[in-house]
């Protein structure tokens, strides 16, 4: 049993890494064996559209050709029964590194079978055989970001990211859940930086209070994915 989890935060010990690391520490608690990788330590680049994953009896199909320090972390996940994706909100969306990481787990793994391309972000229901990924694994993505949760579901960004990552981490690789982290603390002392947009002793309250229960989450999701893996 092996549950991998990806840090798609280029810091290691702060709010992304810490809710993996809780995460993960819940898969162990099942008697899973875990691993971390923080890509931000990696040097690659996302797809560049060369599709010798889709060439037709090429030694490549079905894996990306590109070879650099992700391909052996790719070849990893093909091995684990659970994968658990942690990114922080910038300007919107998962960091870029995260999305280079997805582009070069997923985009090998899709078949251009018909009607595949059409459906993908249309609807759940796809051509069954429009993923070549080797087995069915369970997957979850963690996002942290500073905005609070009232503005964050008025904007809508959580049925956005939802819509976008769960839809294609489920077609391509299994089932797949989503769980928001708002009102993050970014800064160790605010007094530091140009931050008069934030409510200091709010967020500081979030940290004390509402942080360690978003981490318990994370443990309990880990635990849960290891346990029916177990199962």
């Amino acid at each position: 049993m092996n549950v991998m989890a990806i840090n798609g935060s280029p810091r290691k010990n702060c709010n992304t890494a810490t809710l993996l690391k809780n995460a993960l520490e819940g898969a162990e608690s099942e008697g899973a064996e875990t691993e971390l990788i923080h890509i931000y330590d990696l040097n690659y680049k996302g797809c560049i559209s060369c599709f010798q994953c889709k060439l037709k009896n090429g030694k490549n199909y079905g894996r990306c050709s590109m070879r650099d320090d992700l391909t052996p972390v790719l070849e990893r996940i093909r091995q684990a029964d659970a994968l658990i994706m942690g990114s922080p909100i910038y300007v919107g969306a998962v960091t870029g590194e995260m999305r280079s990481f997805i582009e070069r787990l997923v985009f090998p793994n899709f078949v251009y079978n018909e009607g595949a391309p059409a459906l993908f972000f249309r609807s759940r229901i796809f051509p069954k055989k429009s993923s070549i990924f080797p087995k069915r694994i369970k997957t979850a993505f963690i996002y942290t970001m500073g905005m609070d949760n009232v503005r964050m579901k008025e904007l809508g960004w959580d049925k956005h990211l939802k819509s976008i990552n769960e839809l294609v981490l489920e077609r391509i690789l299994g089932q797949s859940e989503s769980l928001f982290v708002n009102d993050t603390y970014q800064f160790d002392d605010y007094s530091k930086y140009v931050s008069g947009a934030f409510d200091i002793e709010k967020k500081l309250k979030t940290r004390i209070e509402v942080f360690p229960e978003d981490c318990r989450k994370a443990y309990e999701l880990g635990a849960r994915f290891a346990s029916c893996v177990n199962k």
